[in-house]
């Protein structure tokens, strides 16, 4: 590989890493290449990618980035997982596929410029994917102004029955 191409994949990754809004490392020293296919499949479905590159090349591209913080965790064979989308949808797959493959480990990650521990990219799987909590947030913000329509109403109904029960008391005596 000449200094060109090493410059080209440096960049490459460089521009991943500016993209991405969460990384993680791990280990897959043992997998065969059907089941890296598939975890790459699976990540990809959820907006994120896995890429094996060499550890030079990736701490070289890190500069500059708000990942800089796994620097010292590239040592040895390292996969990396790039998510782009929604950070929790690429740990959830990157959580199962290791549970699933005991090949795979997962080293470390960042988000948000935060280091996370193995035990923390657990948690963060665990967490409610992006659409929950947006739907979630949304329920929280229209419970009041659904609460002020139902007591605003609340008057004009009570007439609705009152006038109903007259009406049919009415048409008994009758």
């Amino acid at each position: 590989m000449n200094r060109e191409e090493k410059a080209t994949n440096v960049a490459a990754l460089h521009e991943r890493f500016r993209k991405a809004t969460v990384t993680l490392l791990a280990t897959s020293q043992g997998l065969n290449v059907s089941k890296v296919q598939q975890l790459r499949r699976a990540l990809k479905q959820v907006g994120g990618e896995y890429k094996v590159a060499k550890n030079t090349f990736a701490r070289r591209a890190l500069q500059d980035t708000a990942f800089a913080r796994l620097h010292d965790l590239l040592e040895g064979p390292t996969g990396l997982v790039f998510g782009y989308a929604d950070p929790v949808a690429v740990t959830k797959v990157l959580v199962r596929f290791a549970e699933e493959n005991n090949k795979l480990a997962i080293k470390a990650g960042v988000l948000d410029e935060q280091l996370l521990e193995p035990a923390a990219v657990d948690a963060l799987a665990k967490m409610p994917s992006r659409e929950v909590l947006l739907a979630t947030l949304l329920r929280t913000i229209q419970a009041p102004a659904v609460q002020l329509l139902r007591t605003m109403q609340e008057p004009g109904a009570r007439l609705t029955r009152v006038i109903d029960r007259v009406r049919a008391r009415m048409e008994n005596q009758e």
